[in-house]
């Protein structure tokens, strides 16, 4: 941090984390300066806001914690006001895997793209078991797969895939990148705007 390293210090701090060991009163407070510094400020507002937490007003840095605190709520406005990124300062970009349509077609969830699912009656056998009035064990077919010990997939009909919310991006259709968003449309989304209006243009002609 003295040499103004905050990547290397970032690096050594989740380190010291990881390892469970004790730590110093003051480390959630330099934590917390260093994210500051690498422009991961809802990080470091969770830093820092446990620090004065733990601590209280006879912390030996809470002055520099309240006033890091203060300074904190200008960048965090700019985050939860940005289109272009999560609560947490992150750029989001279009689903890779829906492109941002948030629903796709896919392998069932519960046949596995399979089409036929194990039958809950007979648990796969075919058959099924009953005692009769001798206190004989006769055994039937199953009626509900006619002794196959199977049946076509109820979710998908037999047809391996299903039309559902995306699992990449848990049908939100955007996911987080681990960029930090700088607030202004990177030249994908200027792009995208050029070809809106491009295309109301040509609607007007």
């Amino acid at each position: 941090m003295e040499k103004g390293d905050y990547e290397k210090a970032n690096t050594y701090f989740r380190q010291i984390i990881e390892s469970n060991l004790p730590i110093s009163p003051e480390m959630p407070y330099y934590f917390a300066v260093t994210l500051y510094e690498l422009g991961q400020y809802d990080n470091s507002l969770n830093f820092v806001r446990r620090y004065i937490q733990i601590n209280g007003r006879d912390a030996e840095k809470y002055e520099e914690a309240k006033e890091l605190e203060r300074k904190l709520q200008e960048p965090m406005k700019a985050i939860m006001a940005c289109e272009f990124c999560n609560n947490q300062g992150y750029r989001i970009q279009a689903c890779p895997t829906c492109e941002g349509k948030k629903q796709i077609s896919q392998a069932c969830g519960l046949c596995k793209g399979r089409g036929m699912v194990g039958c809950n009656r007979c648990f796969g056998k075919g058959l099924l078991t009953k005692r009769n009035v001798f206190n004989l064990v006769e055994y039937h077919e199953c009626d509900k797969c006619n002794g196959e010990g199977k049946h076509i997939c109820p979710t998908c009909d037999g047809l391996l895939n299903v039309v559902s919310a995306c699992r990449t991006c848990q049908g939100q259709g955007m996911v987080q990148t681990e960029e930090i968003c700088n607030h202004q449309p990177s030249p994908r989304h200027m792009s995208n705007a050029f070809e809106k209006i491009k295309a109301l243009h040509a609607e007007m002609d």
